[in-house]
């Protein structure tokens, strides 16, 4: 509701007055970006939702909480907190180590966010693997604004997740369905993305580094443990090697910044 209002109203963002017409350019930038993640949200989330009414919620659990957690892996293993006892130490070192990536993520996107103003706070909470992997990559065109553009991804891949979420709980009610082997869709959606990414980009270093590092700690801390030393192993390899990796990628002028 207040993405869209009077075409005379405009917003400072940056110092730079902003019309709807840039918020609309950013929204149609966007979009085709969000368009596989919308896929694979929907199918995923509509399987969470199934599982929210298998496990005897309304399809008003599964929606308020798609709003308010946004965590993909983490909503499906609150599934069962709801139906354990009360433990909030337990449920917050569960939620800690299961989203734990994220803090890495933030990190290497504090420079993207400075000068953003009150979107900033929507671009931290609802930051995903999918958003984030498209706002580090995407090239924002002439015309778009930069802040308009991480908005609209980060909130159309939210939307996606919540209408998911909701449309299972409310299938569920009628359709018998079994979610065994659902989250592969995730899985395959990275892949998807990843070779993309390579295909555009000239060089490989950062993709080197991440496989080399995810390769590394799942040989020495097996396929459970291996996430957290594999994110920290990345974020200081690409700490040290920032220049390179700074000139294989040449800061791209986009307006709006």
């Amino acid at each position: 509701m207040f993405l869209f209002y009077d075409e005379q109203k405009t917003k400072r963002n940056g110092g730079i007055w902003l019309s709807s017409g840039i918020r609309r350019r950013s929204l149609a930038a966007a979009f085709p970006y969000t368009i596989p993640i919308m896929a694979g949200f929907l199918f995923l989330g509509m399987a969470y939702g199934i599982t929210m009414h298998a496990a005897g919620f309304s399809f008003l659990y599964p929606t308020i909480m798609a709003m308010v957690i946004f965590g993909g892996s983490l909503e499906f293993v609150a599934v069962s907190m709801l139906l354990s006892p009360f433990a909030p130490l337990t449920t917050f070192l569960a939620a800690l180590m299961i989203q734990a990536r994220h803090l890495f993520y933030g990190l290497s996107m504090l420079e993207k966010f400075q000068g953003l103003g009150w979107k900033k706070w929507y671009l931290i909470f609802g930051m995903c693997d999918e958003t984030y992997s498209i706002n580090c990559t995407a090239y924002i065109p002439a015309g778009a604004d930069r802040g308009w553009f991480y908005f609209f991804v980060t909130l159309l891949n939210h939307l996606y997740w919540i209408c998911g979420a909701m449309m299972g709980g409310l299938l569920g009610r009628v359709l018998p369905f079994d979610t065994e082997g659902l989250d592969f869709v995730m899985t395959a959606m990275f892949v998807v993305i990843f070779l993309e990414q390579w295909k555009k980009e000239k060089s490989h270093i950062t993709a080197g580094i991440g496989l080399g590092a995810a390769l590394v700690c799942r040989i020495l801390f097996g396929a459970v443990q291996f996430l957290i030393p594999a994110m920290g192993l990345i974020l200081l390899l690409l700490t040290m090697f920032r220049k390179p990796v700074a000139q294989a990628f040449p800061k791209e002028e986009e307006e709006g910044q």
